[in-house]
């Protein structure tokens, strides 16, 4: 006889997640196999999502609610599932930045998280050595789905040019990410603009930072450190934080200027002729 995993659906998101799949696809009498089999997904991939050994992605949920007809249980939890797979000390930052109506990041090092691509952020997040990278890339790439609402967070990102040319995961996904970026700064809630390197010493040599602003709550400032992030509502921080950034969006590119850069850059250092010559030098 099978040695059956005795599950707790109130230890996590995660574990109430695969408690409410075993005792779903019982209901239905359908063993994993066959549950897998109407997914197309092998029971070996159920078997672990129900013991918690893998994180569900929201694809696999929304094939397993309308393979057993729960009416969106499982695309429900899936959110809340993925959030708990973030850093504990980044959940309250999500949690906020899931409410906010106006975003102002300014990024020294890295693409902001809201806008990596899925390769990109895999790239990243590695670098950290996570037990489940595959859940941490799933959070991430989850959080994102606050720019698919009917009206998403007006949200305004300067990078540093630093950020174009670090080339995170290789050329091939920093062609990808660089067009990503072109993507959506087409669009009317997002406006990116690149602090050049001829911009030299600037307003946040300190690093990066982030404002959100909400509807009823006051805003909020975010940092991070090595370890930790840190969020604060100090009005004084605040104050400090918007001077910061209205100067560096003073010293940055114009929103066109920026995407003309962000395009040669692609082509120059992740095009065709980069590709040529880096075989040329191999």
């Amino acid at each position: 006889m099978a040695n059956i995993q005795t599950l707790d659906p109130s230890a996590s998101p995660l574990d109430y997640y695969g408690w409410e799949l075993r005792r779903l696809r019982e209901a239905n009498n359908l063993n994993q196999t066959e549950l897998g089999r109407c997914i197309f997904c092998t029971g070996s991939l159920i078997g672990q999502i129900e013991t918690t050994k893998k994180v569900p992605t929201r694809d696999f949920s929304e094939r397993v609610d309308a393979a057993l007809g729960t009416d969106g249980v499982f695309s429900r939890l899936i959110g809340l599932v993925l959030r708990s797979q973030l850093p504990s000390w980044f959940q309250p930052y999500a949690e906020m930045e899931s409410c906010a109506t106006y975003i102002s990041t300014y990024q020294a090092q890295l693409v902001y998280g809201l806008l990596q691509t899925e390769e990109y952020a895999r790239a990243v997040l590695a670098t950290g050595m996570p037990e489940d990278l595959d859940g941490q890339v799933a959070a991430r790439m989850e959080r994102q789905r606050i720019l698919e609402r009917e009206r998403p967070p007006l949200t305004w990102a300067v990078l540093d040019e630093a950020v174009l040319h670090r080339p995170i995961g290789g050329p091939e996904v920093m062609r990808r990410q660089l067009q990503r970026l072109l993507d959506v700064t087409g669009h009317r809630w997002m406006q990116i603009q690149v602090l050049p390197f001829a911009a030299g010493e600037h307003a946040s040599l300190d690093g990066s930072f982030t404002t959100m602003r909400f509807e009823d709550d006051p805003d909020i400032v975010y940092t991070e450190d090595i370890v930790s992030g840190h969020m604060t509502a100090s009005p004084d921080t605040v104050r400090e934080a918007a001077l910061r950034y209205a100067r560096l969006q003073a010293a940055a590119l114009s929103v066109e200027d920026s995407a003309a850069l962000i395009t040669r850059v692609m082509e120059e250092r992740y095009g065709d002729r980069f590709r040529a010559e880096e075989r040329a030098v191999a």
